[in-house]
């Protein structure tokens, strides 16, 4: 029967544990709100600028901008957007399985894929695999941060308008709620073009400035406030999941503690009763 001085030291021992999974569990619930604030306050302008542009493409030759050129998907990049720290459930694993599952797909349609990594775990895991990574950006879900947003912005606008790229996809987890999460890949360029209905089929505008202007001065935005939003989106699911799996891991914590209690509590009314039959049988034997 194990020593009760080593359940005692077990039990102590799952208590400091319980105790770090809670102060994580209240940590991720004060960033959640803060970076959920962010990312709601953010989407009416990332959808609005979204289907602006959606439409504005639909009615635009392609030529009109390099973005908006659309060419046989043969070479894709994808920015996969992953999480710095662990300790966050499923939230690095899931998103990895997906990103490694569509790039088969699209591997198998004949396309050469290439990777844009967002975060550490991303990097840890396809730096194991035979897979391309040109670039890789980490420690930006501490403060999610416009210019950083902007700089891969600028990098995946380049590679497009310098046809290292047919088409850039952001595959990133979608925040749903505290429990929630849905991955997504979107893409991003060239720019999707809406199917106009009916009455707006054959509507045009005219453009003040000009349509050139125009789109020089709201695509290369479009691009980086997307990435913006993605970035919103991937922090806030990543502190939702860090809060959920810490809760789980707190209560798993206590009812780990109770089950020890419960067991100590056995082994030490067992010592108790082996030594009062130890006493009573040496009074016997006496008697």
């Amino acid at each position: 029967m194990p020593n009760l001085r080593d359940i005692r030291r077990r039990i102590r021992s799952v208590q400091s544990t319980q105790q770090i999974t809670k102060a994580m569990k209240m940590v991720s619930a004060a960033k959640l709100r803060r970076a959920q604030e962010n990312m709601i306050q953010a989407r009416p302008y990332s959808s609005k600028m979204r289907g602006v542009l959606e439409s504005l493409a639909s009615r635009c030759d392609q030529t009109a901008h390099p973005l908006l050129k659309v060419r046989p998907e043969k070479k894709i990049m994808a920015l996969v957007m992953t999480a710095d720290r662990g300790l966050c459930g499923g939230f690095n694993t899931n998103i990895t399985r997906f990103a490694t599952h569509w790039m088969k797909d699209r591997t198998a349609e004949g396309a050469e894929i290439t990777l844009v990594l967002v975060g550490r775990k991303g990097m840890d895991f396809f730096k194991r695999r035979e897979v391309r990574v040109e670039k890789r950006w980490s420690g930006l879900f501490q403060k999610v941060r416009y210019e950083d947003a902007s700089d891969i912005g600028q990098y995946l606008a380049q590679a497009y308008t310098e046809e290292r790229c047919d088409a850039i996809y952001l595959i990133y987890n979608q925040f749903k709620s505290v429990i929630a999460q849905q991955i997504v890949a979107e893409r991003l360029l060239p720019i999707p073009r809406r199917e106009e209905g009916p009455a707006e089929g054959g509507t045009d505008y005219i453009y003040e400035p000009s349509e050139q202007a125009l789109f020089e001065a709201l695509l290369p935005k479009h691009v980086t406030f997307q990435v913006f939003q993605a970035l919103l989106e991937s922090g806030a699911a990543e502190q939702g999941a860090r809060m959920t799996a810490m809760e789980g891991a707190t209560n798993n914590a206590r009812d780990m503690i109770d089950r020890l209690t419960l067991f100590a509590n056995r082994v030490r009314q067992a010592a108790i009763t082996k030594e009062i039959i130890e006493i009573v049988s040496g009074a016997q034997a006496l008697g």
